[in-house]
């Protein structure tokens, strides 16, 4: 079998769905930090968005099982925890995303700039607290329609 090419390995993991937010991929998430080959093994580099994340290993998970189900053997998983996971590196195609799904992205303001649902800017936090330790819980006062906000890291 012919090795598959870095830039394919990049776009079987953009199939990875988060598995706590299952409308952006692994890779939107930016989660994913680098992919190399080593000899006949693929390292994968993986930065959680934050040390204590529960999701990670099911995440690694995922991610094996993906490139196993593309045929590769030999995985080598790797977590590296410096520089720490931002918001930053969530990509653009990410962000709509997660908007077309109601949750509003992160901005750097530190709140929401609109209602990912009816686009009004007329918003409130509910509580710092939402759904996962990365999100907050907002309502938006002109739908009267909750929603939660990709906290800033």
């Amino acid at each position: 079998m012919t090795r598959a090419s870095v830039k394919q390995v990049w776009d079987w993991l953009d199939a990875v769905p988060d598995p706590e937010i299952p409308v952006i991929s692994v890779v939107d998430l930016g989660i994913v930090r680098d992919i190399e080959w080593d000899s006949d093994t693929l390292t994968v580099t993986v930065t959680p968005t934050y040390s204590g994340c529960p999701a990670t290993s099911v995440i690694s998970w995922d991610i094996e099982t993906a490139l196993r189900n593309h045929g590769i053997k030999d995985i080598r998983l790797q977590t590296r925890i410096s520089p720490a996971w931002t918001t930053d590196w969530l990509s653009d195609k990410g962000r709509a995303k997660l908007e077309e799904f109601g949750i509003a992205p992160p901005q750097p303001a530190g709140g929401p700039e609109r209602c990912p649902r009816c686009g009004s800017k007329a918003v409130e936090k509910v509580s710092q607290f939402g759904s996962t330790p990365c999100k907050a819980h907002w309502r938006c006062t002109g739908c009267l329609e909750p929603f939660d906000y990709f906290k800033c890291i």
